[in-house]
């Protein structure tokens, strides 16, 4: 079979024709259990009550050392006591939410030996019978040497782990509000309302030494492995019961992956047709957060300011992928939304992808995003407060928030 391969770096980036279905498994192809739906929008007020819920800046303040950004912010390689804290952080900021926190630790051998690695799987209704991920990997890349062993990774992956835990905790209410109404029987639609947010923070998605199907993405590999070999016990969820050979995996709904976002201007496309709608929403999502105002909250004339999204023409075909922690779920027929820069940042694997790299108002407008996309795919519903934010108190201006520049 006939394709092009274009190697990025040491990093894959395969661009593939159409030929390349055929080389997936059929069952990769197959669509998420509820199908292409319709998301309900937020209306105006609801979008400004949910991004007004929790200041979108704080979270990925690199200025205040109490952030979750600057806590994960350091070298962060496997097996170290960096990693250690790092995962720390993110384990006690989600158990402090009431979420279900599993820490899956396995080792492996890699080209340094064998190393323990350590993912993080938080869900808040382990009961729920679908999920849809949100993920990202937490680990930095190794480096033998000083200077370059201080690599933090800033783009890759701090900022977006930072923007998962704001999207756990913008959302947290809702969640619990949603669940209290599904187990009184007042929620309308219960298919959705039985799918529930997960968070997945992947260790090992780096190389260490020459990216290959053996030496990188350790711990998605794992788990898509993990999963697609367990079997759900009957009664533990609420409508599986009968369906004795359902197995962990079946229950995604869509894996969202985050990877390389932080910095200003990035370029986001759709690499894959049959989430193509899904990608359509996350730019709708944008578009009225940008119509509503909101983006004021983090940067003055910030609805002005182009799209993040590389729009679709409704031509496009599954050309492509970046090897990344996807690769091993969309193998197992997992839908994929790859949320990823490309061209990548050109601090890329550079000891300059630190905090200088990131712009606090980018990542303020990825976590007002993040959080109505995916209030809207749960179908959650933020209150209307009786004083909803008004224009001129989301128009704060730069040097009343952050010194940014």
């Amino acid at each position: 079979m006939a394709m092009m391969l274009l190697h990025y770096c040491c990093r894959h980036y395969i661009f593939l024709g159409f030929l390349f279905l055929l080389s997936l498994p059929a069952f990769s192809l197959q669509r998420s259990a509820l199908g292409i739906r319709e998301f309900s929008p937020l209306s105006s007020a609801q979008i400004l009550a949910l991004v007004s819920s929790v200041d979108p800046l704080k979270n990925v303040d690199t200025r205040n050392p109490d952030s979750h950004l600057s806590k994960i912010l350091i070298p962060r390689v496997v097996g170290t006591e960096n990693s250690t804290s790092v995962r720390g952080h993110i384990v006690s900021a989600l158990k402090s939410l009431n979420w279900h926190v599993e820490e899956d630790r396995f080792t492996d051998n890699t080209p340094l030996g064998p190393m323990t690695f350590t993912n993080i799987i938080a869900t808040k209704n382990p009961s729920a019978s679908r999920r849809v991920i949100l993920s990202a990997h937490y680990d930095s890349k190794y480096f033998p040497k000083y200077p370059e062993n201080q690599f933090v990774g800033a783009t890759d992956s701090a900022a977006p782990c930072a923007m998962m835990l704001d999207v756990a905790e913008a959302l947290n209410p809702l969640l619990e509000s949603r669940q209290v109404r599904l187990e009184e029987g007042l929620e309308d639609d219960e298919d959705i309302a039985d799918t529930t947010l997960q968070l997945v923070f992947f260790d090992g998605e780096e190389a260490f030494m020459t990216w290959t199907d053996t030496d990188s993405v350790y711990g998605a590999r794992h788990l898509a492995e993990k999963w697609s070999s367990t079997y759900i016990p009957p009664n533990t969820k609420r409508r599986l019961m009968g369906h004795a050979t359902s197995t962990e995996i079946s229950t995604i709904e869509h894996l969202i992956l985050l990877d390389l976002l932080g910095a200003s201007k990035p370029s986001i496309r759709s690499y894959f047709l049959d989430t193509a709608w899904l990608f359509d929403a996350m730019v709708s999502a944008e578009q009225r957060l940008a119509e509503s105002g909101a983006f004021q909250m983090v940067e003055d004339g910030a609805s002005s300011l182009p799209s993040f999204f590389i729009p679709r023409t409704g031509s496009e075909f599954n050309y492509g992928y970046i090897g990344d922690d996807h690769i091993p779920f969309l193998h197992k027929g997992v839908n994929i939304l790859h949320v990823i820069a490309y061209p990548f940042p050109s601090v890329w694997h550079a000891l300059k992808d630190d905090a200088s790299a990131l712009d606090i108002p980018t990542m303020g407008r990825w976590n007002l995003i993040l959080r109505v996309f995916l209030a809207e795919y749960l179908n959650l519903l933020p209150e209307n407060s009786e004083s909803p934010p008004t224009h001129e108190r989301l128009q704060r201006s730069n040097a009343e928030l952050w010194n940014f520049r």
